[in-house]
């Protein structure tokens, strides 16, 4: 990306629109149990605000940030779920307070960092945008969550965009980390943005084809619903295979959700 200045603007914005939604809440509001097992609201705005303090220390300290690796390497299975449940112990309005500090701290440090850099993470070393793009991604699908604890039905935008993208990118990934051989033809992706803007990646003449609402593409590869409940269609055997695995985030595979008619 020549110019990271959008994504790190769009960062911003989901961020607020974020907090727009968790700012008035009471108290008593912060314990209610999102659609992920055993978090709260207070779970999913604490692990944003721990992964923001790690990116700020990766952009800022590589040598911190290492200890920090070192720790999630010893303990991969926990390490995630440990970091959130410390923040949600926090009276609630600490808690909000750390993340729009963290937060802002990792905006000015992203749009200070030299053009070329690339910072160490949990995964490859990221560059600036890809950093924000990143982080992008979880506020929204973190917020996802808390939209659903509360009811809220929220309005997509093309912040999508870079959502999308990142889902997309990270089709070898989905792949590799199940152990399954990684396809080597490359994919069509044809999803449609909340503005309308068709947003295409991938050859135009591809035998695999993934094709849906960006929103719908957007919950699948967040993991944040299941594939029966979304109007997102795969052409080809792996793109199928691929819809059922998809994920944009690092990590070890998520177990994902349920159909909503799965229950009873």
């Amino acid at each position: 990306m020549s110019d990271p200045t959008l994504v790190f603007d769009d960062l911003r914005a989901e961020s607020d629109e974020l907090d727009r939604l968790v700012a008035g809440l009471g108290p008593g509001e912060w314990g209610r149990p999102t659609p992920a097992p055993g978090w709260s609201i207070a779970h999913q705005i604490a692990h944003l605000a721990w992964t923001d303090r790690s990116a700020l220390r990766a952009v800022t300290d590589s040598a911190g940030f290492r200890e920090l690796l070192d720790k999630a390497l010893a303990a991969p299975g926990s390490f995630v779920d440990e970091g959130a449940e410390e923040g949600a112990r926090l009276a609630p309005d600490m808690l909000l307070a750390r993340w729009r500090e963290g937060r802002a701290a990792l905006d000015r440090a992203l749009r200070a960092a030299p053009p070329g850099s690339r910072f160490p993470w949990y995964g490859p070393p990221m560059s600036a945008a890809s950093m924000a793009t990143g982080r992008l991604m979880e506020t929204w699908a973190h917020g996802q969550d808390v939209a659903d604890a509360l009811g809220v039905v929220r309005t997509p935008t093309d912040r999508l965009k870079h959502v999308v993208r990142i889902g997309v990118r990270a089709r070898n990934f989905a792949f590799g980390v199940r152990g399954l051989p990684v396809p080597e033809e490359e994919f069509r992706v044809e999803v449609r943005g909340p503005s309308g803007e068709l947003w295409t990646y991938g050859p135009e003449d591809a035998g695999q084809r993934v094709t849906g609402p960006a929103l719908d593409f957007c919950l699948l590869v967040t993991q944040r619903a299941h594939r029966a409940d979304l109007a997102v269609r795969a052409e080809g055997s792996d793109a199928d295979r691929w819809l059922d695995i998809a994920q944009a985030f690092a990590g070890p595979p998520g177990a994902g959700r349920a159909p909503q008619g799965a229950a009873g």
